[in-house]
């Protein structure tokens, strides 16, 4: 994408209402003003469902349509991706759908204890090296922060090509005694796989599909770490 159609679209976000982009200094200072009002922000008390590295907001925007009862947010940093999964919302007249344009690590910082019902953690990066095992979006350390923010009974979902982040994930989960709800290691093949698992597949995702890749998915709950 050339650097013009990035710079229209970094303008179109601001001035989208359902895109929010808090300056990374505000919301290590604890002053981000949603947090903990995000009920506020949809006009509703229904549960909140977050995706974690949207892109282009597809799993978002999907989830939303099957769950009109349910409000929707997508995070990414990549302002330029969100802009897509902002204008279909809007296109859309979708209002249980937002996105927020943050760091992944800052979670904690972006919602209060317990605001959040479920979160979705779609085709990460599974940070293969070693060395990146700090990034791994289902690591140790980001499992207590999902913890922090999750309802009592919240659930976490990882849908992923990666059997390498499938196996981790599942190793760590087992090792640490948590509720894993449900795991498959081939969704298409394998038969028993929620609606919104089978329902909805991303650009990439028919990619890897195309390749043969086998996709993977996990529920789980954190009741501690």
């Amino acid at each position: 994408m050339g650097s013009k159609n990035k710079l229209k679209r970094f303008r179109e976000n601001e001035t989208f209402q359902n895109v929010i982009q808090p300056l990374r200094d505000e919301v290590l200072s604890g002053n981000f003003s949603l947090k903990g009002e995000w009920a506020t922000f949809f006009g509703n008390t229904n549960p909140i469902v977050i995706e974690l590295g949207c892109g282009k907001g597809e799993y978002t925007i999907g989830l939303a349509s099957l769950y009109p009862d349910k409000n929707f947010i997508g995070i990414d940093i990549k302002g330029a991706r969100l802009w897509r999964g902002a204008k279909t919302a809007l296109e859309n007249k979708q209002s249980n759908v937002a996105f927020l344009r943050s760091q992944i690590s800052l979670i904690d910082q972006l919602f209060a204890s317990g605001e959040v019902s479920e979160i979705w953690i779609t085709f990460p990066d599974p940070q293969i090296k070693y060395k990146r095992t700090k990034h791994r979006l289902t690591n140790r350390d980001f499992l207590k922060k999902y913890r922090e923010i999750l309802k009592e009974n919240g659930t976490v979902h990882l849908k992923t090509d990666s059997e390498f982040m499938h196996g981790y994930t599942l190793g760590l989960l087992q090792g640490l005694g948590l509720e894993i709800l449900y795991a498959n290691h081939d969704v298409y093949k394998n038969e028993g796989s929620p609606m919104e698992v089978l329902g909805i597949q991303t650009f990439y995702e028919n990619q890897y599909l195309e390749k043969g890749k086998p996709i993977t998915y996990l529920k789980f709950r954190i009741t501690s770490v």
